[in-house]
């Protein structure tokens, strides 16, 4: 904030000399008061600017921090899935967490590998699609034999 106090005083202080010196070339018949008065004009126009300006620089700043924070969040909450999800299928007699691949994106859960048959692939996204926060299932499991 000093920064900014020192920077908007220097700048106010050469759009003063500026205007003056333009002033005294437009228009000698002016007061030395009224000269000041309209340079005191400019440099609190251009102030105005300035911390328009910043308001702005500082509301695109924040927008992307919240897009930033927002992706990491959707990474945890997918990370939270896949786990829950590895949790379920591990505690199925017949699907084994290590057999099947998990990979969630944006709440989709996508399952690959092998199920030992057809009834456990369906269980699958039976048991997938109750964990909080799925929003759709993609079943790529093949019915195969333990290997």
């Amino acid at each position: 904030m000093t920064t900014l106090k020192t920077t908007t005083t220097t700048l106010c202080a050469i759009a003063v000399a500026l205007a003056l010196g333009a002033c005294q070339r437009q228009d000698d018949n002016k007061t030395a008061g009224q000269k000041l008065d309209t340079a005191v004009a400019g440099a609190e126009q251009k102030a105005a600017e300035m911390k328009s300006d910043m308001k702005q620089e500082s509301r695109e700043a924040q927008q992307g921090m919240g897009r930033a924070a927002d992706a990491v969040g959707d990474k945890m909450k997918d990370a939270a899935i896949t786990t829950a999800v590895n949790a379920e299928l591990a505690r199925d007699a017949e699907l084994s967490a290590l057999r099947i691949n998990v990979d969630t994106v944006g709440g989709r859960v996508l399952l690959q590998g092998t199920a030992p048959n057809t009834t456990a692939r369906e269980r699958a996204t039976t048991l997938v699609t109750k964990v909080d926060g799925v929003m759709a299932v993609d079943n790529k499991l093949t019915v195969g034999t333990k290997g």
